[in-house]
């Protein structure tokens, strides 16, 4: 059974995440040969708060951004 773990920022519509989970679903079924009814998709909403790369949150980053630095 392929369970497919996504970690992303929240902010995505309900409709992307739904694009998300059918075509990821569709890869694993071409990909693995898994029966459709077995495939897991399981999506996890970050807040930008909680996600950083380079010691820099994403919701710093936007705020930099916001306001015009975007040297940081």
């Amino acid at each position: 059974m392929p369970i497919i773990d996504v970690t992303m920022l929240e902010g995505r519509t309900a409709e992307e995440k739904a694009t998300l989970i059918r075509e990821l679903t569709d890869a694993a079924v071409r990909a693995v040969h898994a029966p459709i009814q077995s495939v897991r998709v399981i999506i996890r909403e970050v807040p930008p708060e909680h996600f950083a790369a380079a010691g820099v949150s994403k919701a710093e980053e936007r705020a930099k951004l916001a306001s015009g630095d975007a040297k940081g």
